[in-house]
């Protein structure tokens, strides 16, 4: 199976099971207040693996120029209906973009599916405007809750399946580099000036019966402790804020 048929696959549950779900806004919500100060009115922005179009959407909403790509044709289909402006494109494919932007953004897991990173270091050089940004958001190595979860649930495989960074989900092979790794990876042309962890102690989305009340104060002690070194390796995803070199 291929990355493409993969997320098509998702393509008519994803709202529902992530972008509107309350683990989804409350995960969202805590990227943006991590990654909105980056962003700036009128500035343009390349949205990489952009799913149903809920960041492009809200970007265009704030006075930004967004253009949007997506491996999936159905996730594609699902953003233009929204209004964004997106192509079926892989992230493996930037070389095909000739404009430049402010920021190049991927949120929530998109980058995992890319077999190494600095396959792409150079076309995304080309694209980000010196001084601008490269704004990841990957899932992590080791994520808390699905080691504490899944080994309740008696699924000891599922638990551990990030440790060997990569697993394989519906045929298609999802990668968990090392923060290190990603830094090297985009060396020179990129430095990482901020990371966090997002979903630390607020679950993934699969995690769905917790009461409101439970989720919000995760989400609360998330904001405090996300940044924190030890706590931020220990999230659902990771937030990784890179600057692009002036040269």
């Amino acid at each position: 199976m291929t990355a493409a048929r993969m997320f098509d696959g998702f393509a008519a549950d994803y709202d529902r099971v992530w972008t509107h779900s309350a683990v989804g806004r409350l995960q969202r919500e805590a990227f943006w207040t991590k990654a909105r100060r980056y962003f700036e009115k009128g500035g343009r922005v390349l949205d990489i693996g952009c799913g149903s179009g809920e960041d492009a959407v809200r970007l265009s909403a704030a006075g930004l120029r967004v253009t949007a790509i997506d491996v999936s044709p159905s996730m594609v289909r699902l953003a233009r209906s929204r209004g964004v402006e997106a192509r079926v494109l892989a992230a493996e494919e930037l070389a095909r973009i000739e404009d430049r932007f402010d920021v190049v953004m991927s949120n929530f897991g998109a980058l995992n599916c890319v077999r190494r990173l600095s396959a792409i270091r150079e076309p995304l050089a080309k694209i980000v405007k010196p001084g601008g940004y490269a704004i990841f958001c990957l899932l992590g190595r080791f994520c808390l809750w699905e080691a504490a979860w899944f080994l309740l649930n008696g699924e000891a495989s599922k638990a551990v399946r990030r440790w060997s960074g990569e697993s394989v989900r519906e045929g298609w092979a999802v990668r968990y580099p090392r923060v290190r790794e990603i830094r090297s990876d985009l060396r020179p042309q990129f430095t990482l000036v901020e990371q966090c962890g997002i979903g630390v102690l607020l679950p993934p989305s699969y995690v769905s019966k917790l009461p409101a009340r439970v989720l919000n104060f995760a989400a609360c002690v998330d904001s405090r402790i996300g940044g924190v070194r030890g706590f931020r390796a220990l999230g659902d995803h990771r937030l990784l804020i890179f600057r692009r070199s002036a040269l």
